[in-house]
């Protein structure tokens, strides 16, 4: 668990901050994989809290929601009360809306970055309510007058002011980097490598790296040296199999070798489910249970 502001900083065995002590039931997975809202909603209605009690039945102790900063304040309560009384862990949740199709943090910008660190501020307070660690940040798109260069280091004493106000709270935003051939067009942060860069220069246990397999198969492949490389600097990790970003064991991923090594790594956090499911109806819905089976490392 977390000891004062962080333990365990970089090639992350820091756990979430979970309202009450977690008992893992007799089916708990070996890796703490994270559904989201709506991947089983055939079996569980579209109550959210009784998606929570299905995802728990079913051996999954975390929840990722990408969503959770746009949902009312009564709806966040309701889930994290959920969560605690279920002793189920909070991913990532995205923490800002600045940013996404301008070139706001790559571009020496203050009012942009002023409204980005205000909404840094904000989902704080939205960490806290739902038991939250880590959040997703993305750094938005290319500036199309300005050298890479530049745009780095606009971004880089950006996330250094978003850190300062992270740090004291201890809590973590993780930088992803977004395929730019199939997703994401456009966008800054492409690659492992310069989400590691980016983070050393920020220098600060507040930044770290999302690494998320779907999207990196796309870019840049390579991936078990590539985590194992940045491996100091990540944080958090999502998944998703190519093509199709669907559950494992339906693309190109050898999911079973790069759990094994995420496991052999020490690694306790969070690997969120970012994927949709491969067939539609419960008949998909437990596909998607099977395979993270088939997946998952023994103990």
């Amino acid at each position: 668990m977390i000891s004062g502001a962080f333990a365990s900083l970089g090639g992350i065995s820091a756990l979430p901050k979970a309202g009450t002590k977690q008992t893992l039931p007799a089916n708990a997975f070996t890796l703490n994989y994270a559904p989201h809202f709506g991947m089983f909603r055939e079996h569980a209605g579209s109550d959210l809290v009784e998606q929570l009690r299905f995802m728990h039945e079913a051996g999954f102790m975390a929840l990722e929601d990408n969503e959770m900063r746009n949902r009312p304040l009564q709806q966040q309560k309701r889930i994290a009360g959920e969560m605690s009384s279920l002793g189920m862990s909070m991913g990532v949740f995205v923490a800002h809306t600045i940013g996404w199709s301008e070139p706001n943090l790559t571009a020496d910008d203050t009012a942009a970055h002023k409204k980005f660190l205000d909404e840094i501020k904000e989902s704080v307070d939205i960490a806290k309510r739902v038991n939250a660690t880590w959040m997703t940040v993305v750094p938005g798109r290319l500036h199309p007058r300005l050298e890479l260069a530049y745009q780095t280091a606009n971004v880089i004493e950006v996330l250094k002011e978003a850190a300062a106000i992270l740090e004291p709270h201890g809590l973590l935003m993780v930088l992803e980097p977004l395929n730019p051939l199939r997703d994401h067009p456009g966008q800054f942060l492409t690659k492992t490598s310069q989400a590691y860069e980016i983070c050393k220069a920020v220098d600060s246990p507040s930044c770290k790296i999302l690494y998320d397999v779907y999207h990196q198969q796309i870019t840049e492949g390579n991936l078990i040296p590539n985590i194992d490389y940045a491996w100091e600097e990540i944080a958090y990790i999502q998944v998703g199999d190519n093509p199709g970003r669907n559950e494992p064991t339906t693309g190109e991923i050898n999911y079973s070798n790069v759990f094994e090594f995420i496991h052999s790594k020490g690694y306790e956090g969070i690997i969120g489910m970012e994927h949709g499911n491969s067939m539609s109806g419960k008949e998909g819905e437990q596909a998607v249970i099977e395979a993270y089976r088939t997946c998952d490392p023994s103990v």
